[in-house]
C-alpha cells in the first residue's frame, strides 16, 4: 500500500540548549551521511556544538537543517541520509519543456511531477523532506513515501522552477531521479487510490455495520421491538451494499473469471461466502428471521482487503528494483553536432533519438545516457545504481562506461556502441521483469493445493450444513457460514509468494537479480559452489605482461603486427582476456571469427587464418604452460603472457561460503599453473585446470550424483551449458549475455561477498516459508473443527481468517530487512544497491 504524505507527525523540539541525541552514526562516521571521515574531515559548528563531516556538502546540509530549526531529524532518524558530496548535479535539464510534458502534468496553479530518490530511507526523512521543500517559494503540495522512495511535488512555474526544488534536495543529501514517464505513474496513483478507496468504503461501512450488530446482539432477551429490530437490519443492509459490491468487486470478479475459467481457487471461496452471507442476510431480513450475518460480509471484506493490500505493498517494494535501475536513466543526452561547421557544437536530444556512433559529453554528476567506449581523457564512474559498488570506477580512454553510471570526476566525451533497448542497464530491466512475472513451481504448488482444498472445503461445509439442519436447523446457516470463512486458504495461498516476492527484492538491493523463482530454493540447499576463474574469480582486469614472437625475420611479423592480429580476433569477443588487447590501436578488421569452446578464437585476419588460444589449439609444435599462444593451426608465432589477479573480496568471499557449510572449488580452462596459483591465494583445496565446457558439466554432474546440491558461477560464454546444468547458477552481470541467460541470478555487483549475502537470504527465506506454511496448515486443521462444532461465529470466523493472512505477510516481510554485519561499511552498501 502506497501511504502519502509526511510519514510521521511533526516531531516535538527538544528541551533546554544543545542538539538532540547524536544520529545513529557509528563513530568516526560523518555526522550527516554516515560514511567513513577522510584524513582531514570537514568541521562544523550545529547548534553550538562541533561535528565532523566527510565533505562540505554535507556541512552545509547539516547547517541549513540547523539554522532551518529542523535538527530533530537527527534524533528521529533510523538511517543516515545519503551523501551530498562537493559538486551537485545541474538539473537545469529538468526545466526543458520535453522532460516536463513527458514526466509532469498540469494542476490546477503549476504542475506536478514525481521523482524517486534512493536515500530517502525512514519515516524522519520523508518528515524533512516535507518541511524543506515547504519553505521553499511556489511549493503548492508535496507528499514523501519513504516507503517506495517516492517524492511527489506541485509547484508555479511561475514563482520557482523545478531545478532549484530539485538542488535543495540533492544539498540535503535525497540526489532526485525522474520517474518512470507521467503516464505510467498516473496508472499507478489511479490504481492505488481506486484501492484506498475501497478500502475507505469498506472501512467506514463495517464500522457502522458493526455497531448496529452489536445493538442486535446485545438484546439477548428478545425485548427489542421488532419494528426498531427491522429498522436496524434495514440500515445495515444499506450500508452493507457499498462494501460487498464495491469493495468486495476484486474478489467477486476473480470469483467470476474461475469459474468462467472452470477451476475452483481462493476467490470463489472468498467471493461465495461474502455473497451467501449477504443474500442470506437479506433473505431473513425480507421475511423477518432470527439472524442476519451483514457483520461478516462487510468485516471478510474489510480484513481481506487489508491483507491484500499488504501483500501488494510486499511486491511494491520488490518491484522498486526495477525503479532503482529505470531512475538511473538522465532526462536528456547533451550530443556532439556531426556536420563540418558544427564542430564542437552540441545539443541536448531526448534518449529516443541516440544512436550507436553519436559521441556524446557527460558533465560530472550527470549520468551516462547509453553504453559506450570513453574518449580522450580518464575519469571515474559512480555505478552504485547499477552495481552497488559504492566507490567510483576510474576508466580510461578506451574503457567501456555502462548507461546509468554518473561521472564522477572530469567531464567524458562517450561514443556511444549500444542505444535503447541495447544497452546493459535496459537488459537488467528486462530480466528483473521477466524474473517478476514468473511463477515459481512453489507458488503454483501451493496455489493448486488451495483449490483442491478449496474443493474438499465446499463438500465439508456442506455436509456440515446438513448435519446442523437434521440437529438444529436455526444455526445451520450460521455455522456453515463459519466454516466457509473460517477455512478459506488464504495464508496458504500467501504463504510462499509474499516471502518470495520480498526475498527477490531483498536480494536486488544488495546487487542479485533473481531471474527464476524456483532457483532461491536450491540457493538455499547448495553445499557446492563451482567457480569459474578467468572474470569470476579474477577481477576482470587482465594485465598483458609479455609479448614474445617467433621467427620474426622470417615470418615477416614483429610484436606490433601480432598484437594487431590478436586485438583484431579479440575484438568483438566478450571474455574477459579480450580486455588485455583493448588499448591495441589500429587493430585491423577479421572476417568468420569463430569460438571454439575451450580452446580459442580462429579467423581470418589480412586474408590469412589465425588461431588464438592454448598451445594445443593454435599450433601444435609447443607445449602449453597457460599462456595465449597465436598461430596458424601448425606452428607459433606469438606468445602472450597474461595475469589476472583475484578480486579483492574474493578470499573472504570464499571464506564466507565454507563458514556456511558450502564447499567450494575452481573449475576453469585455464592452465594449471595459473589455477593452482589462483586456488593458493584464495585458500582453495579442490582446482580443476583446462577444462572444456563438456568436462565442466561433467564434473557438476559427477558432483550431483553423490548427492551435492551444486551451485556454478561463472560468466564466459563458454560456462552456458554448465550454468543451465547445476542445480543453481550465478552470472556475473559483466560477463557474456548467453552465460546471463541460461544462469538463475545475475549478480550485478563486482563485489563477490554479494553471492555468501545470497546464500545466507536465501536460507533465511527458506525458514520463513516453513514458518509460513506450517501456519498456514495449523491455522486451518485447527480452526476447521472449531466452526464446524459451532464454537466459532461468522464475524470472529473472519477475524481468525484475516489475522492468519496478516501474519503470514508480515512474517515475510521481515526478509526486507538487511542483515546485521560487523563491517559497517558493507551494511551501508547493501541497503544503498538497487
Amino acid at each position: 500500500m502506497d501511504s502519502s504524505g509526511p510519514a510521521p507527525r511533526a516531531p516535538r523540539p527538544h528541551d533546554g540548549g544543545g542538539t538532540p541525541s547524536a544520529p545513529a552514526t557509528a563513530a568516526g562516521a560523518c555526522y550527516h551521511c554516515g560514511e567513513p571521515l577522510p584524513a582531514a574531515p570537514v568541521t562544523g559548528l550545529i547548534a553550538d556544538r562541533q561535528h565532523r563531516f566527510c565533505c562540505s556538502g554535507c556541512a552545509a546540509a547539516a547547517q541549513w537543517i540547523a539554522g532551518a530549526a529542523l535538527e530533530d531529524y537527527y534524533r528521529l532518524r533510523e538511517s543516515p541520509a545519503g551523501r551530498v558530496g562537493v559538486d551537485l548535479p545541474d538539473y537545469a535539464a529538468f526545466d526543458r519543456d520535453a522532460v516536463l510534458a513527458e514526466h509532469s502534468r498540469r494542476i490546477d496553479g503549476g504542475r506536478e511531477i514525481t521523482v524517486l530518490t534512493d536515500a530517502m530511507r525512514c519515516a524522519a526523512c520523508a518528515w524533512l523532506i516535507d518541511r524543506a521543500l515547504r519553505r521553499e517559494p511556489g511549493v503548492l503540495d508535496l507528499t514523501a513515501n519513504a516507503v517506495t522512495g517516492r517524492i511527489r511535488l506541485a509547484w508555479d512555474p511561475a514563482r520557482t522552477s523545478l531545478s532549484t526544488l530539485m538542488t535543495r534536495l540533492a544539498a540535503l543529501g535525497y540526489r532526485p531521479w525522474l520517474a518512470t514517464g507521467e503516464a505510467r505513474e498516473a496508472a499507478r496513483r489511479r490504481e492505488r487510490n481506486r484501492w484506498l478507496l475501497r478500502l475507505g468504503v469498506a472501512g467506514l461501512g463495517t464500522v457502522q455495520a458493526m455497531m448496529l450488530a452489536e445493538a442486535l446482539y446485545l438484546d439477548t432477551t428478545q425485548s427489542m421491538p421488532t419494528a426498531t429490530r427491522d429498522f436496524f437490519r434495514w440500515l445495515t443492509f444499506l450500508v452493507s451494499t457499498p462494501v460487498v459490491f464495491y469493495s468486495g468487486w476484486p474478489f467477486l470478479e476473480g470469483m467470476w473469471r474461475e469459474l468462467r475459467g472452470r477451476r475452483l481457487g481462493m476467490d470463489t471461496l472468498i467471493g461465495g461466502s461474502t455473497l451467501l452471507a449477504y443474500f442470506a442476510s437479506v433473505l431473513e431480513t425480507v421475511r423477518g428471521g432470527v439472524h442476519v450475518w451483514y457483520d461478516a460480509a462487510v468485516m471478510f471484506v474489510l480484513l481481506l482487503l487489508v491483507a491484500r493490500m499488504l501483500e501488494q505493498r510486499a511486491r511494491g517494494i520488490a518491484s522498486a528494483q526495477v525503479d532503482a535501475l529505470a531512475r538511473a536513466r538522465p532526462a536528456l543526452a547533451t550530443r556532439e553536432r556531426g556536420g563540418e561547421d558544427d564542430a564542437g557544437a552540441c545539443e541536448q536530444v531526448p534518449l529516443a533519438e541516440l544512436a550507436p556512433g553519436d559521441v556524446v559529453r557527460v558533465a560530472p554528476g550527470e549520468a551516462v545516457p547509453a553504453d559506450g567506449t570513453l574518449l580522450d581523457q580518464a575519469s571515474s564512474f559512480d555505478e552504485a545504481l547499477l552495481t552497488g559498488e559504492s566507490e567510483p570506477v576510474p576508466r580510461r580512454p578506451g574503457d567501456t562506461v555502462l548507461a546509468g553510471s554518473h561521472c564522477h570526476e572530469r567531464p567524458a566525451r562517450i561514443r556511444l556502441t549500444h542505444t535503447g533497448a541495447s544497452t546493459r542497464l535496459s537488459q537488467l530491466v528486462h530480466l528483473v521483469e521477466r524474473a517478476q512475472a514468473a511463477r515459481p513451481p512453489l507458488a503454483q504448488a501451493t496455489e493448486r493445493i488451495a483449490g483442491a482444498f478449496v474443493g474438499v472445503l465446499l463438500v465439508s461445509a456442506a455436509a456440515v450444513y446438513a448435519w446442523w439442519h437434521l440437529h438444529e436447523p436455526s444455526r445451520a446457516l450460521e455455522v456453515t457460514l463459519a466454516v466457509l470463512v473460517v477455512s478459506c486458504p488464504c495464508a496458504l495461498s500467501l504463504a510462499v509468494p509474499a516471502a518470495l516476492t520480498t526475498a527477490h527484492g531483498a536480494l536486488a538491493r544488495i546487487g542479485v537479480l533473481g531471474l527464476r523463482g524456483e532457483a532461491l530454493g536450491a540457493l538455499a540447499r547448495a553445499d557446492r559452489m563451482v567457480f569459474d576463474k578467468t572474470g569470476t574469480l579474477g577481477d576482470g582486469r587482465p594485465v598483458l605482461q609479455e609479448v614474445q614472437v617467433f621467427d620474426a625475420a622470417a615470418s615477416g611479423y614483429g610484436r606490433e603486427q601480432v598484437l594487431r592480429i590478436a586485438a583484431a580476433l579479440e575484438r568483438d569477443s566478450r571474455h574477459p582476456l579480450a580486455r588485455a588487447f583493448e588499448r591495441v590501436a589500429d587493430a585491423p578488421p577479421a572476417e568468420q571469427v569463430r569460438l571454439v569452446p575451450g580452446a580459442g578464437l580462429r579467423g581470418h585476419v589480412d586474408g590469412r587464418e589465425w588461431r588464438l588460444g592454448h598451445a594445443g589449439f593454435a599450433c601444435r609444435d609447443r607445449d602449453d604452460d597457460g599462456a595465449l599462444w597465436l598461430g596458424d593451426g601448425t606452428a607459433a608465432i606469438a606468445r602472450f603472457e597474461i595475469r589476472e589477479t583475484p578480486r579483492t573480496d574474493a578470499a573472504e568471499a570464499l571464506a564466507e561460503l565454507r563458514a556456511d557449510g558450502v564447499d567450494v572449488e575452481i573449475c576453469s580452462g585455464d592452465a594449471a599453473a595459473t589455477v593452482a596459483r589462483f586456488a593458493a591465494a584464495l585458500g582453495v583445496g579442490d582446482a580443476r585446470s583446462r577444462q572444456s565446457p563438456e568436462q565442466k558439466l561433467a564434473r557438476v554432474r559427477e558432483l550431483q550424483q553423490a548427492g551435492h546440491v551444486v551451485a556454478m558461477v561463472g560468466d564466459g560464454l563458454n560456462d552456458a551449458p554448465v550454468l543451465a546444468g547445476a542445480d543453481v547458477s550465478l552470472a556475473m552481470a559483466d560477463g557474456a549475455a548467453l552465460a546471463q541467460r541460461a544462469a538463475d541470478f545475475v549478480v550485478t555487483s563486482p563485489s563477490l561477498a554479494r553471492i555468501p549475502q545470497a546464500v545466507a537470504l536465501a536460507r533465511r527465506t527458506r525458514r520463513i516459508v516453513r514458518q509460513n506454511l506450517a501456519w498456514a496448515l495449523g491455522y486451518n486443521l485447527l480452526a476447521w473443527p472449531l466452526a464446524a462444532s459451532g464454537h466459532v461465529t461468522p464475524w470472529i470466523a473472519a477475524l481468525g481468517m484475516a489475522l492468519s493472512s496478516l501474519l503470514v505477510t508480515l512474517n515475510a516481510l521481515r526478509l526486507a530487512r538487511p542483515p546485521r554485519r560487523p563491517d559497517t561499511r558493507q551494511a551501508r552498501i547493501a541497503t544503498t544497491a538497487p
